[in-house]
């Protein structure tokens, strides 16, 4: 008989306050390996600040996490080995090109074989016909796929995605959404926070939403969507959306 691997993210009472401002008031919740988590929440709610204590950038007040089964708090180094984390905005070098961006990382990571990982990264982010480019002629969906896949140099175990679409418009951020299905499907577990209701809803297999620094809820969509009777008109059945959901829970400011 196996025993079943322990989540890739364990979070269990985390709080973080700034002087008289509490951000988190005791955040609980795990992600599966191999899965895409959504922490969903308006701006202020707390998402980033998850993100930064998970990956050693900020220490929390209380609480204990865990990712790779690292404690954040006393397991520094070895969390950062496990991780990648890609942040609001895309960090790339526009002067250089697609792949002298991806053998740059590879080089300071230590990796073997740069010139063929960025190779095989490019394929698989479908930007092998611009590689050869400037990064600065790149679209908004191009520069954001790059930067995902320079998070993927040296096989972390666990990538953050933070807002990985904002400022984008609507067919880059198709190209993205691909392109986070496609590392989950290869088996790496995504922590992705946003708060657009439709990523969300397209992308995870959980969702957690986060309202003025506490999970109000953690399922499946389908779980999520129980939350709320089905409406019925003229005799057809119409299934709550998210947005249905997290507008219950969070309510709307007057």
């Amino acid at each position: 008989m196996t025993n079943r691997r322990p989540p890739a993210i364990q979070v269990h009472g985390l709080e973080k306050s700034y002087k008289e401002l509490r951000v988190l008031r005791g955040v609980d919740f795990e992600v599966a390996r191999g899965g895409i988590f959504a922490l969903l929440g308006s701006n202020g709610a707390g998402k980033t600040t998850v993100v930064k204590i998970l990956s050693t950038l900020l220490k929390a007040d209380a609480g204990t996490a865990r990712v790779n089964g690292f404690d954040v708090a006393t397991q520094g180094a070895d969390v950062r080995e496990s991780i990648s984390l890609t942040g609001q905005f895309a960090a790339v070098d526009e002067i250089l090109s697609g792949r002298e961006n991806l053998v740059l990382v590879a080089r300071l990571r230590h990796v073997r074989n740069p010139g063929g990982i960025a190779d095989d990264l490019l394929r698989r982010f479908s930007l092998t016909d611009a590689g050869g480019r400037r990064v600065a002629t790149y679209s908004g969906g191009m520069r954001r796929r790059l930067d995902i896949a320079m998070s993927l140099i040296g096989d972390p175990a666990v990538i953050f995605l933070d807002e990985p679409t904002t400022g984008l418009d609507p067919q880059a951020r198709i190209e993205v959404w691909q392109a986070v299905k496609d590392l989950a499907a290869g088996g790496t577990t995504v922590l992705l926070t946003t708060q657009y209701l439709d990523e969300a809803e397209q992308l995870a297999d959980r969702i957690a939403i986060l309202h003025e620094g506490r999970i109000l809820v953690d399922g499946t969509l389908d779980e999520l969507r129980r939350l709320l009777p089905p409406a019925k008109v003229e005799y057809v059945e119409k299934q709550p959306t998210l947005e249905d959901v997290f507008l219950s829970l969070v309510g709307t400011k007057s």
